[in-house]
């Protein structure tokens, strides 16, 4: 229940972080990463169906290198002639004019004559046609007010509808410099409406009035039926790129120029579309950076002309192709869902199911974003992620907090009956022993001093309790060493379990180790005693050691009020009665068949016998312990 509610508290914690994250912006960044990648996985998603690109080009340069741009007016009436006649429905020219021949030449202080001053008249009448859409741009001047920058007045005064032939070809730039979006309209300090280029060709193509739209977003600065984000005036919507670079159709500007250009199949195929003139020579600047500009293990990334951009605009508004955000519930509930799932996974699984399954869900929540935009449905993965991680990372901390609790409990619980490498063990291990205990094959040793009885009656209490501790503090030191664990003190006996809480297959020989060690120990501590108490008369110091395998109930028992780490059962007391045979069979190592037989190959035995065993029905072969081989 602990577990369930703190799962539950940090699901909401989690919940709440991430929206408030989300919905202030905080997210946009990793967000348009995802958006990104989805564009340049999905490369080309269809083929433009209403706009062509005719770029000024390296052909069209390299055919009138001699010419300087400002006298390209009648090549530019020319292609517009071509374009008008083979049945172009919108035709919009991406490029700012900002100087006509007359000024150049005035500017230059170079004579001009009347052939010159008439050059760019067939350019003017193809403007007062009222069919051709010029770019403008919206910048911010010196003292910071937002003014259009019209083409030259020379060509601004022979256009019959100014509003429906000027479109602004600024470009909505996210933070990090790219273009995600557009916006349909813009307008200056003044309050002046002007439409955009994109969307401007797209009404002409659409045969809508320009000016009674410019009317109605004075007043509602949103598309009919879009959803976009509103900022102040100005409304912005993402654009459905229908592939990276180049996707767009182009055609040379040169193309319609030369002479039989209406009878060109690719110039005839340009009735009924949106054309836009542009100037694209090798190393122009007109290039930006967009979801298709990031680079990517195998993509390096490429930017994307102004025209393209703009092309892309026009088909999205032409196609209906046009990115809508998920909205927001059902985002907010698969989001959740995902945490949920998330958490739950964490919390009842080890830590590398735990990470399997953040890679899992963080996988299929970005096959589900991936799978939405291409059906032009933006789902936002960034949060789903973000909250798996977070709720992963609250979960190990959880868990670690947990961990280091409960390897504090067993430390003080067994610190003081087994070695540092074996409770290390014992912390790493993924199972730890369970309270009331568990049945396991172990082997149990007993050993107690002999005619310890007879010592304390001569030695004082004191004293009593100095040999007990003197001798114990020894006595443990074989056991820890071989792996055992001191189970218990009892008055002058000492029992010890090994092949428990930590396995080992090996225990029976470790516990014939321990028992010869425990002979060693006795005899130094015979000097020791004759050293300290040299006037005092003692018997001889002896102990005996009882050694028996089989099945115990080892693990934690006793009341709420005081646990003990020990083991009981039938195994247990045969190693106690064994040991009390000891001094009767005259050995110091009393070992079971079981133990021997467990312990393997190169022990040293002394006499056997068959006899009977106080609490069993059938009587026990035994076995002196007398040595092992270190060759065994």
């Amino acid at each position: 229940m602990k577990t369930l509610l703190l799962g539950a508290g940090l699901f909401l914690f989690i919940l709440a972080a991430v929206t408030v994250l989300d919905r202030t912006g905080w997210l946009e960044g990793p967000e348009n990463f995802y958006q990104d990648l989805w564009h340049q996985l999905a490369g080309k998603r269809y083929n433009p169906e209403h706009v062509v690109i005719v770029a000024v080009d390296e052909e069209t340069l390299e055919a009138h290198a001699e010419e300087p741009l400002v006298t390209w007016t009648p090549h530019w009436a020319r292609a517009i002639q071509v374009l008008r006649e083979v049945g172009v429905r919108a035709l919009g020219l991406d490029y700012l004019f900002r100087v006509t021949i007359e000024s150049w030449l005035k500017n230059a202080k170079l004579p001009a004559g009347e052939a010159i001053l008439n050059l760019d008249r067939p350019f003017k009448e193809q403007l007062a046609s009222g069919q051709v859409v010029l770019a403008g741009r919206l910048r911010l001047d010196d003292q910071g007010r937002k003014t259009v920058v019209l083409p030259v007045p020379e060509f601004v005064s022979v256009l019959p509808r100014l509003p429906a032939q000027v479109g602004l070809i600024n470009l909505a730039v996210d933070a990090d410099g790219a273009v995600r979006f557009w916006m349909p309209a813009l307008k200056d300090d003044q309050g002046t409406v002007f439409l955009t280029f994109p969307y401007l060709l797209a009404l002409h193509w659409l045969g809508l009035d320009p000016v009674e739209e410019i009317k109605r977003l004075r007043k509602e600065p949103q598309l009919p039926r879009e959803s976009g984000e509103v900022e102040g005036q100005e409304a912005f919507f993402r654009i459905g790129f229908a592939g990276p670079p180049d996707t767009f159709p182009r055609l040379s500007f040169e193309r319609l120029l030369v002479r039989g250009a209406l009878q060109d199949p690719k110039v005839k195929a340009l009735r009924g579309k949106v054309v836009i003139l542009a100037y694209e020579p090798p190393g122009h600047q007109d290039m930006h950076l967009t979801p298709y500009s990031r680079g990517f293990w195998w993509w390096e990334g490429k930017n994307m002309s102004g025209a393209e951009i703009h092309a892309n605009i026009v088909e999205t508004w032409l196609t209906g192709r046009r990115p809508r955000e998920v909205p927001w519930p059902a985002a907010w509930f698969t989001g959740a869902l995902f945490l949920g799932l998330g958490l739950l996974g964490y919390l009842r699984w080890s830590l590398w199911q735990a990470m399997v399954a953040l890679s899992l869900l963080t996988f299929l929540s970005a096959v589900l974003g991936y799978g939405l935009f291409l059906r032009y449905w933006l789902y936002p993965v960034a949060p789903v992620h973000l909250s798996l991680i977070l709720g992963f990372v609250g979960v190990l901390g959880l868990r670690l907090t947990r961990e280091e609790r409960e390897r504090a409990r067993l430390r003080r619980i067994f610190s003081r009956y087994v070695s540092e490498e074996v409770l290390e063990k014992l912390l790493v291990a993924g199972e730890r022993p369970r309270l009331g205990g568990e049945s396991c094959r172990v082997t149990v040793l007993f050993s107690d001093i002999r005619n310890f009885t007879t010592i304390s009656e001569i030695l004082s209490p004191d004293q009593v309790v100095e040999v007990l501790n003197t001798y114990f503090s020894r006595a443990c030191e074989p056991i820890l060493a071989a792996g055992g664990t001191v189970d218990k003190f009892v008055g002058d006996a000492v029992m010890a379990v090994f092949g428990a809480p930590v396995p080992s297959p090996d225990h029976a020989r470790r516990a014939v180790q321990a028992a010869l060690g425990l002979v060693q120990v006795a005899r130094d501590f015979k000097t020791w005693m004759a050293g300290r108490f040299p006037e005092i008369s003692l018997p001889p110091f002896q102990i005996g050691v009882g050694l028996h395998t089989g099945e115990a109930v080892v693990g934690i028992i006793g009341s709420p009020k005081r646990l003990e780490y020990t083991a009981i059962g039938d195994t247990v007391n045969t190693a106690s009665r064994l040991e009390g045979l000891s001094k009767e069979l005259g050995w110091t190592i009393v070992a079971s068949r079981d133990t021997l037989e467990m312990a393997g190959p190169g022990l040293i035995v002394g006499a056997t016998r068959v006899i009977p065993v106080k609490g069993r029905r059938e009587p026990v072969e035994v076995s002196e312990i007398l040595d092992i081989s270190s060759e065994g």
